[in-house]
């Protein structure tokens, strides 16, 4: 076996035969098992009985508040979202979200630190500043949220819906960290996927980020997009860099028409062949990383003085729903419709149905629609994957030995495929350590597949892992 440094080597390598070889669906994992497990059979009831009987929890608490609202329709978008310009609907959403968390609230200690909180959509600056100061002051009321260093506030932004007067209100009420939807700056794949939002004023935006003085900044893009190429992801690189965001986040887009309505209006003919797509990850990759981007991994990359980049070499990068974090929480509380809650043992997930969400509040329930009890076996199988995504490397030793198992022996049949990886150079190995290589990190995905129980991928539809 090859020798690896303990430490992590964030170093990448682009091997174009194992990354063709690799390109296949698979789960992002920010959860394990994923979502599309979780069962239908668990509901209101269920989860009420769970937080009644769970023993008491100490340590901090993650809140997420999904707001499902946007002015207009993206054709490439796979969230959970009402599009509708009236603006009424908002203040009865707020006083359901109300509703839900005084249901929830008793159930956690009011002592416990909010150090983590998203809010996501949707577009959350769908909503006016009244809006958006009630639903803060709502969540104060209930949980401790806290003005302190420590804690990592972030919300989503719609570039075509925010101005410096939002940025001011927000952060008057405590965000520190900005979440900035790009997908890309070429106009013309603006246009076919209804999505305009000119250079121009983006640059305008961040210049009053930076004004506003927060803490993070992150743009969130897109690759596989209509009309886009390598020679217009260049375009777009070059406008990211000039504006420096702390991370980036690059995510492949999936065509789904057939689940996702929106995205019939996308021209097939028009999407890039699975080549050319992964000639603009390529891209994306070398540019980034050769402009000093570091490549945390999961399509993510951060400025090298980024508190993620700090955690990924000391080991300490953590993941759940909202993403890469320093902070997790024992607990994440999702509130809102399609909003996912996660336990140690337990994942369950709101109604993704407005109206439904709606109905069950009404009548005095929470807006549970499915949910999963997390076996021994999960959560094992949960702290490999999650040790490989966030760290690169498993620790065989003391993985047996925090879950009372002898590892090689279990995961007997994971092992052979992993000497298979390690042939082909994806992972090393130094005594009880397996470790993801510079040619693996970009496959990291396809690492983690093999200690996932669950995949059938004749059955279910994620994303390419590339």
């Amino acid at each position: 076996m090859q020798t690896i440094p303990h430490e992590i080597d964030a170093r990448i390598r682009w091997d174009p035969a194992l990354i063709r070889k690799y390109d296949v669906a698979g789960p992002r994992y920010t959860s394990y098992p994923a979502a599309v497990q979780f069962s239908e059979g668990f509901g209101s009831g269920d989860y009420e009985r769970y937080l009644h009987e769970r023993p008491p929890v100490i340590g901090p608490l993650s809140l997420y508040v999904h707001i499902p609202y946007c002015r207009n329709i993206c054709h490439y978008c796979a969230c959970n979202k009402v599009v509708t310009p009236d603006p009424d609907v908002a203040e009865r959403y707020i006083g359901a979200v109300e509703q839900e968390i005084e249901l929830l609230a008793p159930h956690f200690d009011r002592r416990r630190r909010v150090t983590q909180l998203h809010w996501g959509g949707g577009t959350p600056t769908y909503l006016s500043p009244a809006e958006l100061t009630q639903l803060m002051h709502v969540l104060a009321k209930h949980f401790l949220l806290i003005d302190s260093p420590e804690r990592d506030y972030s919300i989503e932004l719609d570039p075509r819906s925010v101005d410096g007067s939002t940025l001011a209100l927000l952060k008057g009420l405590g965000f520190n960290r900005l979440s900035m939807g790009i997908q890309d700056f070429n106009p013309a794949v603006q246009r076919a996927v209804n999505r305009i939002q000119p250079f121009e004023m983006v640059e305008r935006l961040v210049a009053s980020v930076r004004e506003h003085r927060f803490k993070s900044l992150s743009f969130d893009l897109i690759y596989g997009l209509p009309l886009q190429s390598q020679a217009s992801m260049e375009q777009t690189l070059a406008g990211v860099l000039a504006l420096s965001p702390d991370r980036i986040s690059c995510y492949s887009y999936a065509h789904l028409p057939e689940v996702f309505s929106n995205q019939r209006s996308i021209d097939r003919m028009q999407l890039p062949s699975a080549d050319d797509k992964l000639e603009v990850l390529h891209t994306i990759t070398d540019t980034l990383t050769d402009a000093g981007y570091i490549y945390v991994g999961m399509d993510h990359f951060v400025r090298p003085d980024d508190e993620l980049a700090r955690a990924l070499h000391d080991g300490t990068l953590q993941r759940n729903f909202q993403g890469y974090s320093t902070r997790l929480a024992p607990e994440l509380l999702g509130i809102g419709v399609s909003a996912i809650s996660s336990t140690n043992d337990l994942y369950c997930q709101n109604v993704t149905d407005v109206d439904a969400y709606h109905a069950l509040l009404q009548q005095g329930r929470l807006p549970v629609r499915r949910g999963l009890r997390l076996s021994a076996e999960d959560i094992l199988r949960r702290d490999v994957i999650m040790q490989l995504i966030c760290r690169m490397n498993i620790d065989i030793e003391e993985t047996g030995a925090r879950h009372g198992v002898d590892f090689r022996r279990h995961f007997a049949r994971e092992m052979r495929i992993i000497a298979g990886m390690e042939r082909e150079g994806l992972v090393a190995g130094e005594g009880n350590r397996i470790g993801v290589t510079a040619a693996g990190r970009p496959l990291v995905r396809n690492i983690c597949m093999v200690f996932d129980a669950y995949l059938d991928p004749s059955r279910q539809r994620f994303s390419r892992t590339i």
